[in-house]
């Protein structure tokens, strides 16, 4: 009988061990993004930034959930599509990693929505924006915390107050973002009055603007009425300087852009007065994460943070919160815990669509301000774009 009692209570400490093991087993998430070999190197570095503080903001700096460790891999995508979907397959496959968030461009990115179908897990997007990630070609394991082209362009063209007496000629690069982009600035115009009256498309790295800038300032020199360029173009180039450079006020035109990343806005002293929209800058919220990320960012970095910074804590805070909610660690019940899923960013509430998990968010309408004192042109906020103030169309029906 003692004999028993001595094996049943070393069975139990087994057990009690096994479990205490279980349950400090790390939890992997792959970090996904272009971190060699383009411009768009920067929004890597940070949305990784983000990513890591917003680990720690909402874990309390233990960087635990649910008494698992959180480890993350970084994977380099070097902006190729190929090696994009190699290094998720890897990370799922291999690495077995959770769930991975990712990437950066959205050209590559939409080549590695197939590849979480066939591992059946969840891949966050983030900081890429296309409409079309969440689309028709999309499926049940993608979720977007990054905002997409709709928000960017329903904000902008509420920005531009448009109405019968506006035209508007577009540029912008030709891969999905700017194709979607400017799709959804079309349709965010639809029974305003205003018309786009010419398109503009130029390849990545684009230098030379000088075809493109006569071909819109003929479409719109003519028209009677407020007249815009409307540039959307996320790499180098300077596309709105080399155009201004070519004189469209001499025919009554002006350019309006969304806002962009602080080493981008010094350009931006070049248009004072100037309103557009913008997905975040960091004077423009205050709440309780927001004050956080800046005053940490501002002490370890000796700057304020810049916007892909903000998606990327958006991201990580979303995988906290979907943890700590969801049944288990597994898939589907991840998925039931993160559709309708809140949760509280930087920008304030953010919510995944069930419909077709995007997440639902506000936007910056500002104005330009150029001050001496500060390096570059400074965002004031107009206001706050609530989310529901855009009709953003569903890009795939999850139900």
């Amino acid at each position: 009988m003692k004999t028993l009692t001595r094996l049943a209570a070393t069975l139990a400490g087994v057990a009690t061990f096994a479990g205490a093991a279980m349950a400090e087993d790390p939890i992997k998430i792959a970090l996904i993004h272009g971190l060699s070999g383009s411009s768009f190197e920067a929004f890597s570095k940070q949305a990784q930034t983000g990513f890591e503080l917003g680990l720690e903001y909402a874990t309390n700096g233990t960087n635990t959930v649910k008494g698992h460790p959180i480890e993350v891999i970084i994977k380099d995508t070097q902006f190729k599509p190929d090696v994009a979907r190699a290094v998720l397959a890897e990370a799922y496959g291999d690495d077995e990693v959770l769930l991975a968030v990712g990437a950066t461009s959205s050209g590559v990115t939409k080549g590695m929505l197939p590849i979480a179908e066939e591992y059946e897990k969840i891949l966050i997007v983030e900081p890429a924006v296309a409409d079309s990630l969440t689309g028709p070609d999309s499926n049940r394991y993608i979720f977007k915390t990054s905002r997409n082209s709709s928000m960017d362009m329903q904000a902008q063209a509420l920005a531009l107050k448009p109405d019968e007496n506006l035209f508007v000629a577009t540029i912008a690069e030709d891969y999905a973002f700017g194709q979607d982009g400017i799709a959804a600035f079309k349709t965010a115009l639809e029974g305003t009055g205003a018309t786009v009256v010419s398109e503009e498309y130029v390849p990545q790295g684009t230098a030379d603007f000088t075809a493109a800038a006569e071909r819109m300032f003929n479409a719109l020199k003519d028209k009677e009425g407020r007249k815009v360029i409307l540039v959307y173009i996320a790499g180098g180039g300077d596309a709105p300087g080399k155009i201004q450079a070519l004189d469209p006020s001499r025919y009554g035109i002006e350019i309006s852009m969304g806002g962009h990343i602080l080493p981008v806005l010094p350009t931006y002293k070049r248009f004072p007065g100037m309103e557009g929209a913008v997905y975040y800058y960091y004077e423009a919220y205050d709440n309780p994460v927001n004050n956080w990320l800046v005053k940490e960012h501002q002490a370890r970095f000796d700057s304020p943070p810049d916007f892909f910074t903000a998606g990327g804590m958006a991201a990580a805070l979303a995988v906290v919160k979907a943890i700590e909610t969801s049944a288990s660690l597994e898939t589907d019940d991840l998925i039931t815990a993160m559709e309708g899923m809140s949760w509280e960013t930087p920008k304030g509430t953010m919510t995944f669509r069930p419909e077709d998990h995007q997440a639902l968010q506000s936007m910056v309408h500002f104005k330009i301000r150029v001050d001496d004192a500060v390096d570059w042109a400074i965002p004031d906020l107009v206001r706050i774009i609530e989310p529901d103030e855009m009709n953003i169309p569903i890009g795939r029906n999850n139900n």
